[in-house]
């Protein structure tokens, strides 16, 4: 039975408790399970419209993530959940358990569960520890600038505060250094800006591709980039579903971005030797040796700044608005307070990404 259960996500035993648990008048959890009568409070994207989705978070990333978690959770639960159920007639009900309410508990667990860390030595061999849910231990919100940390030990959850905390102040957890839009898309809500200082954007791996195949004035230049593609991909550098990472003050995927710049602005002879050496090359240059920080990002080679702020701008042009329009929305209170709860944290995503964007603009311009 214990294998059967097995799937990608690991959630499948936690989420079968979780359905027989919510349905059952007698379960020990019942109070628990009270303060969420209907889920209604759950507002994740993957419960808005798809027109609604697309049309507020075009360019985020979320709409991605979500298509793949709807595929992946009716999977799970047409291949697993149910095969499961039909064999335990004695608990469950398709009737009772369905994909609509297997949906909203997956939302349960990705907003309220708690994860316990690997052990570092761990990290390379294991996946990642199952999910838990810690009722009281979830009623603390999340913020960056966090006041509290939550501490395993092998016998209790500790919820430790980080700092002072004066009387009526709210206690803030931390769900992790996550930016905007994976707290929207996990938990349901954003943190209006400057207050997420874990904020990111993504340049998407393919964009830069197209970038320096734009660029390619001939046929022969087009045919030296797909090769320059192609090596970057055995080298694991790049992806045709990757994304490079940008944070506030520095590039997060910095190794796979310098890479994939400097062999993208490569001649054809420069190519060819670095190939030879299957990738790898004295960095007697300073720039190669520095963390792409935002200092470094100004001291990039002219190409490699050409091909960066090309790809920042076609990726820019993947919003459905542009920074001034987000902020004008910000700036003015009445039309910002007159958005939908919605409207108000999809504008958090964007702006903050394309902020982070336009500052990257300005460092390679």
């Amino acid at each position: 039975a214990r294998e059967s259960l097995q799937s990608p996500s690991g959630w499948v035993p936690l989420l079968l408790a979780l359905l027989h648990e919510y349905t059952s008048s007698s379960s020990r959890w019942r109070p628990y399970f009270a303060l969420w009568p209907d889920f209604r409070s759950l507002d994740h994207p993957m419960f808005w419209p798809e027109e609604e989705r697309r049309r507020l978070l075009q360019g985020t990333g979320i709409p991605e993530a979500v298509d793949k978690d709807l595929v992946n959770i009716q999977l799970e639960y047409s291949s697993i959940i149910l095969p499961f159920m039909q064999s335990h007639p004695d608990i469950f009900d398709p009737k009772v358990h369905t994909l609509e309410l297997y949906k909203e508990l997956v939302a349960f667990v990705m907003a309220y569960s708690f994860q316990e860390p690997l052990e570092e030595e761990d990290e390379d061999e294991k996946g990642p520890n199952p999910p838990m849910m810690v009722p009281v231990a979830d009623i603390l919100n999340h913020v960056a600038n966090h006041n509290a940390n939550l501490e395993y030990t092998p016998k209790c959850l500790r919820m430790v505060t980080t700092k002072p905390i004066s009387k009526g102040q709210e206690i803030f957890n931390t769900y992790g250094q996550l930016a905007n839009w994976q707290l929207l898309h996990m938990y349901g809500f954003a943190e209006p800006y400057p207050g997420n200082t874990n904020d990111t954007a993504d340049i998407q791996m393919v964009t830069v591709r197209r970038a320096a195949l734009r660029r390619a004035k001939s046929e022969a230049e087009q045919k030296l980039v797909s090769e320059q593609w192609d090596f970057l991909c055995q080298l694991e550098m790049v992806g045709e579903e990757g994304a490079f990472v940008l944070g506030w003050d520095e590039v997060l995927t910095e190794e796979e971005l310098s890479v994939t710049l400097k062999v993208l602005c490569m001649s054809q002879e420069e190519f060819q030797e670095y190939k030879e050496q299957d990738g790898w090359e004295d960095d007697t240059d300073e720039e190669e040796n520095s963390l792409l920080s935002n200092e470094a990002l100004s001291r990039l080679k002219s190409p490699c700044k050409k091909l960066l702020c090309d790809s920042v701008l076609l990726t820019l042009e993947s919003y459905s608005s542009d920074l001034k329009a987000d902020q004008d929305l910000l700036n003015n209170k009445e039309a910002f307070e007159g958005l939908s709860r919605r409207e108000q944290q999809a504008l958090h995503v964007r702006y903050g990404q394309k902020r982070i964007l336009h500052r990257l603009l300005e460092l390679v311009q």
